[in-house]
Formats: C-alpha cells, sequence, structure tokens
C-alpha cells in the first residue's frame, strides 16, 4: 500500500486541523439542515432556553445528534484499527469480531420477551450486554487449541458466530412480526431520536475504550510484526491482544448500543488513515479518531435533516 507520509511536524499539524474540520462539521451538522440557525440561536438555547420549538430542536435533536454521531463514528474507526491489527486482516471490522450481531441478537430478543414497549435505555443495555457476551465467546473460541489465542482462530471464531446470530435474529424475527419494524431500525443504524442521556449512558464504555486503545498505542506497533518479533522483544503478547479485545467490545458495544451497527467507518476509516501515517498506531489511532467522527457527522448532515 503508497502512503503519503506525512513527516512528524506536519502529523501534529494534520491532526489539529482534522479536529478542527471535525468540530466545524459537529457545528454545521447542529445550525444547518430543513430549518437553519444561527451562532446566537444556540447560544440562547442552552443559557436563554425559553421552550420554544426551535430550542426544542437543536437541544434534543441536533446537538444530540452531533456529539453522539462523533462519538460513535470515532468509537468504531479506533475499534476498526484496533481490530485489523490484532487479527492481521486489513478487511476486519467491529462486525468481524461478532459484537454487532449479538447486540442486533439481543435487542431483537428482548423485544420478542419484554414486548415493543421496551425502552431505549433498556435497550441500550440490552445491546451493551449482547455486544459483551458474543465477543467474550468469540475469544473463548479463539482462545482453544494447543496454539492457543491465534488472528487466524479468531477471525475464523467472529465469523462463525456473527454467521449463526445473523441466523439466529432472521429466524425470531420471522416468527416474531412485531419486533421486527423496531429492530429493522436498529439494523439500519440511525442516530435518530437520541437524546443526551442516551450518550451519557454509553460515554463511560467509550471513553474506557478510548484510554485503553491510547495507552496501546507502543505495543500495538510491535505487535504488527508477528507474535515471535513481540515475544522476542519482551512484549507480553497475550495481554496487549486481550486489553485491545477489551477496549473493542467497549467502543464497538458502545457504540452499536446507541446507534446499531454501522460497518463502513470500522474498515475504511484506519485504511484512509494509514494513507498519511503509515502504520505507526501512536498516529493512527487519534487519526482514525477524528476522521471517523467526521465521516459520522457528514453522513448526519443533509439538508433534509430536522
Amino acid at each position: 500500500m503508497v502512503h503519503l507520509l506525512l513527516s512528524g511536524k506536519a502529523k501534529s499539524v494534520g491532526l489539529v486541523a482534522g479536529t478542527l474540520l471535525l468540530l466545524a462539521c459537529m457545528l454545521a451538522s447542529t445550525l444547518f439542515g430543513l430549518k437553519q440557525f444561527d451562532i446566537s440561536m444556540l447560544w440562547n438555547a442552552y443559557f436563554h432556553f425559553n421552550g420554544s420549538n426551535d430550542h426544542i430542536i437543536l437541544t434534543h435533536t441536533r446537538v444530540p445528534r452531533a456529539l453522539i454521531g462523533a462519538g460513535v463514528g470515532a468509537s468504531l474507526a479506533i475499534a476498526g484499527a484496533l481490530m485489523q491489527v490484532l487479527t492481521r486482516n486489513p478487511m476486519a471490522s467491529p462486525s468481524l469480531f461478532g459484537v454487532n450481531a449479538g447486540a442486533v441478537l439481543f435487542i431483537v430478543l428482548g423485544l420478542t420477551i419484554f414486548g415493543v414497549n421496551l425502552s431505549l435505555n433498556s435497550m441500550i443495555w440490552i445491546a451493551l450486554a449482547g455486544a459483551g457476551v458474543t465477543a467474550v465467546f468469540v475469544f473463548f473460541l479463539g482462545s482453544q487449541g494447543k496454539e492457543g489465542f491465534t488472528p487466524v482462530k479468531l477471525t475464523l471464531a467472529g465469523a462463525a458466530v456473527a454467521a449463526f446470530a445473523t441466523s439466529v435474529t432472521s429466524g425470531v424475527m420471522l416468527i416474531n412480526q412485531q419486533s421486527l419494524e423496531q429492530a429493522l431500525f436498529w439494523l439500519i443504524g440511525s442516530v435518530a431520536n437520541r437524546e443526551l442521556h442516551h450518550l451519557t449512558l454509553v460515554l463511560p464504555f467509550l471513553t474506557a475504550g478510548w484510554l485503553i486503545a491510547m495507552m496501546l498505542t507502543p505495543s500495538l506497533n510491535v505487535l504488527a510484526l508477528s507474535d515471535e518479533v513481540s515475544k522476542g522483544l519482551g512484549q507480553r503478547a497475550a495481554f496487549v491482544k486481550i486489553a485491545a479485545s477489551i477496549a473493542i467490545v467497549l467502543l464497538a458495544g458502545g457504540s452499536v448500543a446507541v446507534a446499531g451497527p454501522i460497518a463502513f467507518v470500522g474498515i475504511i476509516v484506519p485504511h484512509l488513515c494509514r494513507f498519511l501515517v503509515g502504520n505507526d498506531h501512536r498516529w493512527l489511532i487519534p487519526y482514525s479518531a477524528v476522521a471517523g467522527g467526521f465521516c459520522w457527522c457528514w453522513r448526519i448532515w443533509h439538508p433534509d435533516s430536522s
């Protein structure tokens, strides 16, 4: 793969510029849409709230949508970068870990058991539980055998569990038609009708995932070479793999819980960032976070949005 490798100073400038671009896109997605606002209206909506429709749209729709979109995009991109180095598979994404399929399966089962009146808050917790249980099961399967945990076995286990969970989900949806409509909403993936308290539910999980990913960046550079090289350099490869797996579950599980399964960000964004900064994860992880957040904010910003 050809890299447009930036120098150290250019990488810093690029990261700052990307962050400013992300903030600008978040602001644009908040102010512009089917109804347009200005900065003063946004200021008044939070510091001089009067209960008007304009203030309600800004505080309950536009701002939560921008913040959740940026957080979810950043989390999925980081999770994708971690998956690709963990499995040494350039096509790896959080969906390969079974996280998406497990979260959706638990949502469908929850709707079937508790009915369509299940609250969104409850659905978020159910989705988080599904993501975590599925990822633990995948990790368990990928650790079996004499060689223990290997990227190939993890990839195969994730693909098998994801396929099985998807099949069960389809079967349950066919049997229980009441869960079909809400389940399809989760399968499509959206930040519509989300409010700030939905973000606060998953923010601790996302924050923990971001911190773990950043702390692992030096070890990920060594792990990307090979298990033999990492062991030869004295690295605890098993510990790094487990920590990276936990970060993936936290990031992808929290994102899927609040916004549904979104596949393209986790696959594409890390490769776009590698074109700029190469395989140095000390730069790749923060670049992926900024680019992923930008992609999601750009995705939700369109003229027909409320």
